[in-house]
């Protein structure tokens, strides 16, 4: 009998060292990330995906918190994350996973997806997570969706041209007509002998007719054009930051950045349209880091807060602001201006861009100095009762 549960016991260790060795080559192949962490976040497995990706050894991190992983504002509230968990059973991403950013060793920011399960083993908890290094995947995405902006440049220039064509057509008769005019009024005043003034009144009154009717044929073209209204429906400030942050951090240099994004929970709920919204979040923060290239402290700061000037009344307000070298005053005039742009490779359309998304959306964008020194950009939008 003793030998027969001997023999059963070997099977049994044979058969767990099996399952161990096939659970440790699957770890070591996957290309997800894996980190488990306990209850007081502290890391207490490392895989080699993980390795590769925040470019520690796992001796390095063993008994670390996993908030060193983590950017701002993440890095100082994931404590506070599990404890609220832990005392209300809330989960927030367990069993959810969101798309967000991670910390490298060497500071930099990447965008990740984080999926995170929960494992109980005699009272003790563990939190399992699972992260995927989303920055080829956003870039090909980038790269296709250059392409499609490109096609879609492309129609539009075409489209661009007949539009003038029609509009030079449409405009040539009344500017052909107060030319004109004007030529008559001009030889009336040089003829000889006393001005027929009721002549030269006629020549001006119907110079300033067709003048009328040019800026109409204009008018008409803009309430044309305002027709096509963007769509939008309810969406989370909190997780279009988060989002467009990440998205901007791509072939970015954000080393030594410290972020945070704080929404005021009266106003996460805004009226907009998500694919429009994220390329003006991207384009501001984008010009945020870029603009601290060379500053010592690098401090970028993504805020809501309900608008505060009565004339924004039920709206949001969004401000992206750095401490940055700050705008020039004489760039400061013309800063939404299409084709203006202090960078020597820049084009000078993504502040004309923005603009233009956020009045389609029914607000408004200006800029200001930041409280560290360079330039906070503030958006207002409709928020959600």
């Amino acid at each position: 009998m003793a030998v027969a549960d001997d023999e059963t016991d070997g099977l049994s260790a044979r058969a767990h060292s099996l399952e161990q060795a096939l659970l440790g080559s699957i770890l070591a192949t996957v290309p997800d990330a894996l980190i488990v962490i306990d209850m007081h976040g502290s890391i207490v497995s490392f895989s080699a995906a993980a390795q590769n990706m925040f470019q520690y050894a796992e001796s390095d991190v063993l008994g670390e918190n996993i908030s060193m992983l983590m950017p701002s504002p993440d890095r100082e509230r994931h404590d506070g994350y599990i404890g609220h968990y832990l005392d209300t059973g809330e989960r927030r991403i367990i069993g959810i996973g969101r798309l967000t950013s991670a910390r490298r060793r060497d500071g930099s920011v990447f965008p990740i997806e984080l999926s995170v399960g929960e494992v109980s083993d005699q009272g003790r908890r563990l939190f399992t997570g699972f992260i995927r290094d989303l920055t080829e995947r956003q870039q090909a995405e980038r790269r296709v969706a250059d392409l499609q902006a490109e096609l879609a440049h492309t129609s539009r220039v075409t489209a661009m041209g007949t539009l003038a064509s029609a509009l030079a057509h449409e405009l040539n008769q009344p500017l052909t007509a107060i030319a004109n005019y004007m030529e008559a009024g001009r030889d009336l005043l040089d003829a000889e002998g006393p001005v027929d003034r009721d002549l030269l009144r006629e020549a001006m009154d119907e110079s300033a007719a067709q003048a009328l009717r040019a800026g109409e044929i204009i008018r008409s073209l803009r309430e044309f054009i305002k027709r096509g209204e963007t769509m939008r429906q309810p969406e989370s400030l909190r997780g279009l930051l988060a989002e467009g942050a990440a998205l901007a951090f791509i072939g970015v240099d954000s080393r030594g950045l410290d972020m945070d994004i704080s929404v005021d929970p009266r106003v996460d709920k805004v009226l907009a349209n998500r694919v429009q919204l994220q390329q003006v979040i991207i384009n501001l923060t984008k010009n945020a880091v870029e603009a601290m290239a060379n500053s010592p402290a690098r401090i970028l700061r993504l805020s809501a807060i309900p608008a505060p000037s009565p004339t924004d009344a039920g709206r949001v307000e969004v401000i992206v602001a750095d401490s940055g070298p700050g705008l020039d005053p004489d760039m400061s005039r013309t800063l939404f201006t299409p084709f203006t742009t202090t960078k020597a490779s820049g084009m000078g359309v993504g502040l004309s861009i923005s603009q233009t998304i956020v009045e389609g959306h029914g607000g408004r964008i200006w800029a200001s100095p930041s409280q560290w020194g360079g330039t906070a950009f503030h958006f207002t939008l409709d928020a959600v009762d």
